[in-house]
This record gives structure tokens, sequence and C-alpha cells, in this order.
């Protein structure tokens, strides 16, 4: 029997539906569907496919980071296909572990996706810090500005206002207003 798995990793504007016509078109007569990231372990439609594995049974994926973005994962997973009796397909990259020469391929196939994922993280966490030293800090913009932030502070510690009053008339929480209080209240 050939099982299928469709994988994205958010649910924004991303859909496993062309992924899973491309693994039925295969001949996969079961698709298991998930959104979550390929760098989790916990996704249960992935397991649930893993413990329905049969000898002879192949888990086809359309692509194999769709499997996991992990080496150490997706080492884990061929083992427990291998352990089922089973094998692993991928359609694009042509990778099939029923043959030695396929099995070869699959892991390093899992190394050069490891080895992007590495190179992204390394990228992504050298830009952050770039901003950083650039004055720029990531999150969302502050809701307030400088001088609504003052005139809170300034209305409540002269007791003319209540926190919830500010609260409601800047429409933010109100442990947003006890912060902007607490930090211009003299030490």
């Amino acid at each position: 029997m050939l099982l299928g798995y469709a994988r994205v990793s958010t649910s924004d504007d991303q859909s496993t539906t062309a992924q899973a016509c491309a693994l039925r078109d295969a001949g996969c007569d079961r698709v298991f569907e998930e959104v979550a990231s390929g760098g989790r372990w916990d996704r249960p439609e992935l397991h649930r496919l893993l413990d329905h594995l049969r000898p002879g049974d192949t888990l086809v994926t359309w692509k194999l980071d769709r499997l996991s973005r992990s080496l150490r994962d997706a080492l884990t997973i061929m083992e427990r296909v291998e352990s089922a009796g089973a094998g692993f397909r991928s359609l694009t990259e042509a990778i099939d572990t029923t043959t030695p020469a396929g099995r070869m391929m699959s892991h390093m196939v899992a190394a050069f996706a490891e080895f992007e994922r590495s190179l992204i993280r390394e990228r992504t966490a050298a830009g952050l810090r770039q901003a950083r030293i650039e004055g720029r800090v990531g999150g969302r913009r502050s809701k307030l500005s400088a001088r609504q932030r003052e005139e809170i502070a300034e209305s409540v510690l002269s007791g003319r206002k209540t926190a919830a009053d500010m609260a409601r008339l800047y429409q933010v929480s109100q442990p947003t207003v006890s912060r902007i209080i607490a930090k211009a209240r003299p030490h």
C-alpha cells in the first residue's frame, strides 16, 4: 500500500492540496495531511501514518523536506519506516529507499536539507544582531507615543486620573498603564 504524507509549515496562504493531488496521482491509497513545522516532532498525522505502516507499504512524500527538516528526525523516521518493513519514496527527489542507492541518496538529501536549515538560522541570527547594532528592535510598534506615555504617567501620579481611566482613554490594558507608571515613578 502507498501511504502519502503532505505537510505545510503554516496555514497562512499555504495548503496541502497540491501535494495531496501529486501523491494521489502517484498512486497513494491514503494521504495524511498536516499543518505543522517540519522541525517539530509532535506531528499527529505523521505519527498516525507511521503507526499505520505495514510490511511492504511505502511512505510517499512530495519532497523529503515535507517529512522533516532535521537530519536526526529524518533518520529516526526512516528507521521507523524500515523497522515496519516498509519503504520510503520522495516524488521530487526521486528517492526510493527500497534500493541501496535510494537509501544512500535519502541520507545525502536529508543532510543537505539540514545544512540549508542551519544556514538560514545563521543568516537570521546575523541579521538580528546587525539590526540591534543599528538600533532596530523586533516586535510590535508601540501603540503610544512618548508624549502619550508622559501624559499617562503625569495624570496618574498627580492623582488627576486613575490608571483605569487612562487605560480606557488610550485604549490600552491596565498592565500597560502600570508599566508606564512604574518607569516614570522616581526611584
